[in-house]
Formats: structure tokens, C-alpha cells, sequence
């Protein structure tokens, strides 16, 4: 049994919307706090992603296999380079996103019930969905179909009820200001969109599990736009439903946004409900992470003997041992890591593996003119280059106003090249 591509659309835009999308927010309010250039802010983001994911979509149809950007830049530029890609999505790329959502589902909910500890509530959800994805394809889609669903049908609830039951309004217009333009091409913009894309990270989700998704190289690229369009247009509807309901000053440096915008539209009581409706969001956040990201791990440890043990599946092809690695790993992120930082090197060290793959469309096509591409990006060249370009933009932005983060990210990849010397060797 194989993942159709209604599941593959589900881990896309359960990976999208978790940690970012209710944590962004009260960061981006300490630099910038015109609600036009907010929204923009989400506009781009999408944009970017919709231009990635587009050129996700060719390689993954002209090299269909699971591993994401592993698979991709192994057969681009050489196993080294996969190798990298690779370590960075076993290290950070999966288990640090999976315990930022942990965090913040066990934040939400020690919020509402300050007698319970968000770090034992994160990490029971992240040993819960182990287990709960390490037994079979079907029990695994199951979940998370489910709790997609769930996710989107309470977004979609929340913005229209927030809306209608607010007392008030904030008086914020969501037109473009005298100053609007200079913040946009500002270095402020460019780190806020650091956390923008982050919010983003996992439009890629469906290129992971290529090996096992039905009739990859006609439903990918479908997969990839239907689940990137659809998560930008609830990102823009709920941060302009955040600003509409919520005071500036109230979000602003908070992490649990979602919280303060449900206790301003519907009270204490009110707040409280929509407080433990939230924290349920990021259960298909944490799941999705679970699902996808093993992947990576099991084919590394096909093509790697010292990773051999992470190829390893039981009787229905589920990677168990990389399931519970990847989950050991989020484990001590939850109980170790600092959570502004860990988000903006995360989000650098992610940008610079997409960068590089993306990159690679065009040295594909030129070493490989004549090689099966089922699907052509749309809009090629352009599409592809709007990717880069912003994507660049902001990891300069990065290096230079935050390079302690980016300097960490560097050191992974540094890291991640000399363990491939080293295994190289070995071999």
C-alpha cells in the first residue's frame, strides 16, 4: 500500500502550519508594526514558496525518490552534497521543527492549565505520534489525514468566529502607509522573513516520501502546489485576523499570539477553549515531522553502512528505527534548546539547503537536457530565480544582523562535511 496523494497534501500543509504561523508574529511586532507590511511579509513568503515548490516538482518527477534534497543533490552534484543535505534534515531539518511544535502545543496548553509543564506535555506528544507512526501505512495516514482536517477546519473557524464575536476592533488598516515602502526593502523585513519562511518550511514535505506516494511523476507537482497555495492563503487570513482582534502592544515579543488574539475575541472562558483548540493544531504539525522526515534517515541508510541500522523497516515498509531516532533526537531539543534561537538557525541553515536545490534545476538541465521531466517547472527561468533571489536576500540579511544564528548554521553543514569525509573513509 502506497500514500495517495490526498495524504501527501495533508503531511505538506500539516508540516506548513504549526510553530511558525502561531509564534511568528509577536517576534515580527518588536521590528515592524504596519499591519500592510505584516501581511506582506506572508504574501512573499508564499510567493517564494509556490516558486520552490514549482521547482521541487520538476526534480522530484526527474528523479523519483524518497530523501528530498539527499536524493536530489546526490544525483545533481555529487553524494557529498546529498550527504550534507542529508545530515542537516537528520540533525535540524525534521527534529528541531517537530520540537519548536512540541513546545508550542505544550506552551498553548500550560497557558489554559498553568499546572501542567509544557516541556512533559511536549515531550509525551512527540513519543505518543512515534508510536503511533512506527506500525503501518495505513494507520499512519489515518492520523494524519485526521488531524489535518481537524487543523484546517479550525482555522477556518477561528478567523470567521474571532471576527464576529470581537468586541472591538483594533483601528488598523490593512492599506499601504507613508514609510510602507522603505520597510519592505529594509534588513527588518528580510529577518522577519526568516521567520516567514520557517512558517513555510515544509512545502518540500511531499518530496520525502516520493518512494511511496501513487504515481509519483504525475501527482507531484499537484501535490506540492494544491497543499503550498492553500497554506498561504490561511497564513494571510490568520495573522490579518490576529492583527484585527488583538492589540500590537499585546502580541508584541509574546510567543502563544493565537492565545491573546482568542482571549481579546471571546474572553477569559472563551480564550480558554480556543487556547486548547490551538495547542490541537500542532498535534498534525509534530505528526507530519514524524512522517516525513524518517525518510530522509532510511535512505542515507541504504546508500551508507555506518547508517545501516536507520534503513531498517518492519513487515509494512514503516522505518521504525529511523522514526525513533528522529523522535529521541526532538526529545532533547524540547529539553535543551533556546527557542528564538534554534527557530532563526533552523530556518537559515533550511534556506541554504533549498537554495542549493533549487539551484540545481538549472545545472540538471544543463548537464541532462535530454532527461525524462514528466513535469517542466512553470515559468522557467523566472520562477526558479525569484526563489534565489529572495531566499539569498534574507540569508545575507541573516549572516549580517544575526550572525551568531547563522554562523551555528554554517557550523552544521561544516559538520555534516566532515562526517561525510569521515563514513567516505570508512567505506
Amino acid at each position: 500500500m502506497k500514500f495517495s496523494p490526498g495524504t501527501a497534501i495533508a503531511v505538506i500543509m500539516a508540516n506548513m502550519i504549526g510553530t511558525g504561523v502561531f509564534t511568528s508574529l509577536g517576534f515580527q511586532l518588536q521590528d515592524i508594526q504596519s499591519p500592510f507590511v505584516l501581511i506582506m511579509l506572508w504574501v512573499v513568503g508564499g510567493i517564494t514558496a509556490l516558486c520552490g515548490a514549482l521547482s521541487y516538482a520538476e526534480l522530484g518527477a526527474a528523479l523519483p525518490r524518497s530523501g528530498g534534497e539527499y536524493n536530489f543533490l546526490s544525483q545533481i552534484y555529487h553524494p557529498g552534497a546529498g550527504f550534507i543535505a542529508g545530515w542537516i534534515s537528520a540533525t535540524i531539518g525534521f527534529a528541531a521543527p517537530s520540537a519548536l511544535a512540541a513546545i508550542t502545543f505544550g506552551t498553548y496548553l500550560a497557558s489554559v492549565f498553568p499546572d501542567l509543564s509544557a516541556t512533559w506535555l511536549a515531550g509525551a506528544l512527540i513519543m505518543l505520534l512515534a508510536v503511533a507512526h512506527g506500525g503501518s501505512h495505513r494507520s499512519s495516514s489515518l492520523v494524519q489525514r485526521a488531524f489535518t482536517a481537524l487543523k484546517v477546519l479550525l482555522i477556518l473557524g477561528f478567523c470567521a468566529l474571532a471576527a464576529g464575536f470581537a468586541p472591538e476592533p483594533q483601528p488598523i488598516s490593512f492599506v499601504p502607509q507613508a514609510g510602507d515602502g522603505a520597510v519592505l526593502i529594509s534588513g527588518a523585513f528580510a529577518v522577519a522573513l526568516i521567520y516567514v519562511s520557517y512558517a513555510f518550511t515544509g512545502w518540500n514535505a511531499a518530496t520525502y516520501l516520493t518512494g511511496e506516494l501513487e504515481r509519483p511523476q504525475q501527482t507531484l507537482s499537484a501535490v506540492l502546489l494544491v497543499g503550498t497555495a492553500g497554506v498561504t492563503l490561511l497564513y494571510v487570513l490568520l495573522n490579518a485576523t490576529f492583527l484585527w482582534v488583538a492589540p500590537i502592544s499585546a502580541m508584541e515579543g509574546k510567543l502563544e499570539v493565537g492565545y491573546i488574539a482568542a482571549q481579546q475575541a471571546f474572553g477569559a472562558r472563551g480564550g480558554a477553549v480556543m487556547g486548547v483548540l490551538l495547542a490541537l493544531l500542532l498535534v498534525s504539525t509534530v505528526s507530519a515531522m514524524i512522517m516525513a522526515g524518517p525518510r530522509v534517515l532510511q535512505v542515507m541508510g541504504e546508500d551508507y553502512g555506518v547508517f545501516r541500522l536507520l534503513a531498517r523497516t518492519n513487515d509494512d515498509g514503516i522505518p521504525t528505527t529511523a522514526i525513533y531516532a528522529q523522535s529521541a533526537l526532538a526529545l532533547f531539543f524540547v529539553l535543551s534548546a533556546s527557542f528564538e534561537r534554534i527557530l532563526l538557525f533552523t530556518g537559515f541553515t533550511l534556506s541554504v539547503s533549498a537554495f542549493v536545490t533549487v539551484l540545481g534545476l538549472f545545472v540538471l538541465r544543463v548537464r541532462q537536457p535530454d532527461l525524462a521531466r514528466p513535469y517542466r517547472v512553470l515559468g522557467y527561468p523566472f520562477t526558479p530565480l525569484v526563489f534565489l533571489l529572495v531566499t539569498g536576500w534574507t540569508m545575507t540579511f541573516i549572516l549580517l544582523q544575526r550572525p551568531v544564528e547563522g554562523l551555528w548554521g554554517i557550523a552544521i553543514i561544516a559538520a555534516g562535511g566532515v562526517f561525510y569525509a569521515l563514513s567516505n573513509r570508512r567505506r
